[in-house]
């Protein structure tokens, strides 16, 4: 009975002290068992789940909510369809811009749906911030000051792409709901069109990661400016193809619009790649590096120090305490050394 509290006691400072080892102040190598790694694991995932769960309950209440003088979520999403000309679109309830639903449930669903997609938007400062202090304790100081911009310009790549995509829908909703002329008018449900909305912003926002992708294989080596260089044209008719295929909506606009901003997106990765090339070609120049084969040595940076001579070593002297060896080499009289 005296026992068990101590035990329990000191396993609450065990853990503790495994919880305080997560931190660079205390753990600057970031060495951890595996049972370390399992905890740590459930330790970020659940702060990540649960900023995700905050983040989408306000995200479901802004849905018709406008904080601040801000539009609300709904009214935001909707903007690009409410722009389309009336006679194009069926006029619901009051003459309102509203979607149309089938089901008991399809307005909670959606609105669920739409929460969700705006709470991992909000949250991701949270849930990428888990991501990357579970990562960085296995990366040098040079790897992740390297991630953290790597980090940074995805984020905002992402973003811009996705503000490109909610300009670009209005105009492509207008080129295919047009086709209907004043015969068809077309009445779209909200689970549709919320579905090509967010389509549409994904796409986009990931389609913009191409620059990171193409400097990041040239800073490994594997995409040299000379093979950018010669595959340019090549990879500019492949940009349209995506382009034609991956735009949800297949209008010429979206598509178009997709196919020009990669276009320009990969020239920018393709000078920069250009100027890192330079650079390494300049730095081997300087240290003599340059027209080396693979199976060359490379040369030093500084001359080596000269190795002294070795000073030669006496005999060293017989110890005192130590039996003679001559005595013991003797052979013995009396043996077989006597027989002849």
């Amino acid at each position: 009975m005296g026992s068990n509290p101590l035990r329990r006691d000191g396993s609450s400072r065990r853990e503790k002290g495994r919880k305080r080892r997560w931190g660079r102040r205390h753990n600057p190598d970031g060495t951890m068992t595996l049972v370390e790694h399992l905890y740590e694991l459930r330790y970020r995932l659940t702060v990540a789940f649960a900023a995700l769960a905050l983040a989408s309950l306000v995200g479901f209440w802004w849905f018709e909510n406008g904080p601040l003088g801000i539009p609300s979520l709904g009214k935001l999403l909707t903007d690009p369809y409410c722009s389309v000309p009336e006679p194009t679109r069926v006029q619901l309830g009051q003459g309102g811009c509203q979607l149309l639903g089938t089901a008991p449930l399809d307005a909670f669903m959606l609105r669920l749906k739409v929460a969700m997609s705006a709470g991992a938007v909000l949250s991701s400062p949270f849930w990428l911030y888990q991501l990357w202090s579970f990562i960085t304790p296995g990366l040098y100081a040079k790897e992740r000051k390297f991630a953290l911009s790597f980090v940074g310009f995805a984020t905002a790549l992402f973003a811009a792409g996705a503000v490109l995509a909610y300009f670009v829908v209005a105009q492509g909703l207008l080129f295919l709901l047009g086709f209907g002329g004043q015969t068809v008018a077309i009445a779209l449900t909200g689970d549709k069109y919320f579905g090509f909305m967010l389509g549409m912003l994904v796409v986009f926002g990931v389609s913009f990661e191409l620059p990171l992708l193409v400097i990041m294989l040239n800073r490994l080596g594997v995409l040299t400016y000379d093979k950018l260089k010669r595959w340019r044209r090549g990879l500019i008719f492949g940009l349209f193809v995506f382009a034609a295929v991956a735009t949800p909506g297949q209008d010429p606009f979206s598509m178009l619009a997709l196919a020009l901003a990669l276009t320009a997106l990969f020239e920018l990765s393709v000078q920069v790649a250009r100027l890192h090339d330079r650079r390494k070609a300049r730095q081997r120049l300087a240290e003599g590096w340059d027209g080396l084969s693979d199976d060359e040595a490379s040369p030093l940076q500084h001359e080596p120090e000269p190795i002294p001579e070795p000073e030669p070593v006496g005999n060293p002297e017989p110890s005192r305490t130590s039996p003679p060896q001559a005595k013991a080499a003797e052979p013995r009289r009396g043996g077989y050394d006597d027989v002849t």
